[in-house]
């Protein structure tokens, strides 16, 4: 089963680049601008033909439910969904596909020299989840190599009529111990959203609020999914770049030091946001815990 991630605080700025510094390549201007192009250019109008709100591909009015932990029917008034590419879309909604982006998943035998080396020399382990290890994107043929393998779930989500896609762990480099840093997650990330773009898919944003409008206007991140914004402060990082109706917002009820009603009244908060419970359990089963913020979005 696919798990989610909760967002994880920011590396300081001026992480230094590790023991492996290396040049730079700039990427190439006709390429990126030529990209871009092809998302603005996308439909602003669902597969099941959602009217888009102003500004990016998410339906106006967005009430967003995330079900990672498992598919299960979205409850009324809720008009988007995020379910993981293994699931199928939810009929009538607009739906968004998550992916793992930077790393691996349970049982998918991920060539080891295409991961991130540990101290040992064995693949490094995400410390939080550790059946899951970091891709490694250090330079351009490594981010070639797992961008082709990633290319199936990419390639799955658009098959089965997901409207958009969402990349997790884009913030793996800083949990790499140095081997990474953000400019190898900003040009892989690049990479992905091309793939995604050229099957349709509007890619978001999910977590990573150090990126600031480099998401937007470099990667080319339409949307974004925050986890514990409130939580961490960081709303506005995300809602100043993309506008509140182009983020959905996630907070998780065993954070103590959070309330669903303190999370509503944060000014910069996205327009969408629902308090889910730290597993995604889906409706029916113990534990679960789906609430919204009340009033009109």
């Amino acid at each position: 089963m696919t798990t989610h991630h909760p967002q994880r605080p920011a590396a300081p700025c001026g992480l230094p680049s590790g023991p492996h510094s290396r040049p730079r390549a700039a990427l190439p201007r006709a390429v990126l601008v030529a990209s871009l192009a092809r998302v603005a250019a996308s439909p602003l109008t669902s597969a099941r033909g959602t009217e888009a709100a102003p500004g990016g591909p998410l339906p106006a009015g967005a009430r967003a439910d995330y079900q990672l932990g498992g598919a299960y029917p979205p409850a009324p008034g809720v008009t988007v969904v995020a379910r993981d590419s293994t699931e199928d879309p939810a009929p009538g909604l607009y739906n968004i596909c998550y992916v793992n982006g930077f790393q691996t998943q349970l049982g998918e035998g991920w060539p080891p020299s295409l991961l991130v080396p540990g101290p040992g020399g064995a693949p490094l382990a995400d410390p939080g989840w550790p059946d899951e290890y970091l891709l490694d994107i250090s330079d351009s043929g490594a981010r070639a190599a797992n961008l082709e393998r990633r290319l199936a779930d990419i390639r799955r989500c658009a098959a089965k009529g997901f409207d958009a896609i969402e990349f997790d762990n884009l913030d793996s480099y800083t949990r790499s111990g140095g081997y990474l840093d953000i400019e190898d997650a900003v040009a892989f990330a690049t990479s992905l959203v091309r793939a995604a773009a050229a099957l349709g898919l509007p890619a978001g944003q999910k977590n990573g609020a150090e990126l600031g409008a480099r998401g937007r206007d470099e990667i080319g991140f339409r949307f974004a999914v925050a986890e514990s914004c409130h939580r961490w402060g960081e709303c506005a990082a995300y809602t100043g770049v993309y506008g509140v109706a182009q983020v959905i917002g996630i907070e998780y009820a065993d954070d103590a030091a959070d309330s669903l009603a303190d999370a509503c009244a944060d000014p910069a908060r996205p327009a969408s946001l629902v308090l889910r419970d730290p597993l995604l359990t889906p409706a029916g089963q113990p534990g679960h815990i789906l609430a919204f913020c009340p009033g009109a979005l």
